[in-house]
């Protein structure tokens, strides 16, 4: 059985702004706020900072990730697709003016600046796992033994471990589109998402994850008044099963 454990660690959060005044501001409030800050001067520092290395074995794992919405070089959209792919924090943009609807929609939220310490601290507050809880079980498997078996019968290690890949990449993008239909309120759109990710990661045996998808294909998040957290709860448990399906796939079949 394939277990990852997690800890819960102290409110973390990476802020990413290529205005130095806007940046120090910004770290300055979440510090007296009560959260541990560090802070990236751009996307291209932000991602490297996200990703382990040699002398930096272990990346930064924030809660959240606040980002300017324009930056030079590696910003918006791509910005978010490469965040995403490394962590499963919320992200969420700030600017001083309306932002393309495709960075907005991509995102978790968005901060309109100047914002106030209020705002900020209440928008962080729901990206806190008390306030959609998981439904993940950390004593769960990543992936099914069973599965993992035959297809260890039928092709060698690495032929294995490219259908993990593509099972990895092709649930970020799921996970991408998944957060813009959340964003424009498109349940059909969810449905057919989870529909397809229930689908490729059971063929997969990739368990947590298809999982997931099974609760966004059958509309259960839809009931009630907070089917939109409960959606965003699902997004959220997605990112952290892919992150652990990357992670299994790293330890028990390092390339």
């Amino acid at each position: 059985m394939f277990v990852l454990t997690s800890k819960k660690a102290l409110p973390l959060i990476l802020l990413i702004d290529d205005d130095l005044v806007s940046r120090e501001v910004i770290a300055t409030v979440l510090t007296m706020l009560g959260y541990t800050v560090h802070t990236a001067e751009d996307g291209a520092a932000a991602v490297v900072l996200l990703t382990a290395a040699e002398g930096r074995p272990e990346p930064l794992r924030p809660d959240a990730i606040l980002m300017d919405a324009q930056m030079p070089g590696l910003s918006g959209t791509e910005l978010i697709a490469e965040l995403r792919a490394r962590t499963g924090a919320r992200i969420y943009v700030m600017s001083g003016s309306n932002p393309p609807p495709e960075v907005t929609a991509a995102a978790d939220g968005f901060l309109l600046k100047p914002f106030g310490a209020e705002t900020l601290g209440k928008l962080l507050e729901s990206s806190q796992p008390e306030s959609l809880p998981s439904l993940l079980d950390a004593n769960d498997p990543v992936v099914s033994e069973e599965v993992l078996a035959q297809f260890r019968k039928l092709m060698p290690e690495p032929a294995v471990r490219k259908v993990y890949e593509s099972v990895v990449a092709d649930l970020g993008r799921r996970i991408d589109a998944l957060s813009s239909a959340i964003a424009k309120g498109d349940g059909a759109e969810v449905r057919r998402i989870g529909h397809a990710i229930k689908g490729g990661c059971g063929m997969a045996g990739a368990l947590e994850a298809a999982r997931l998808g099974a609760m966004l294909e059958s509309g259960a998040t839809q009931t009630g008044d907070n089917h939109l957290d409960n959606r965003q709860a699902l997004l959220r448990d997605l990112r952290t099963a892919a992150r652990r399906l990357k992670n299994m796939l790293d330890v028990e079949m390092p390339a």
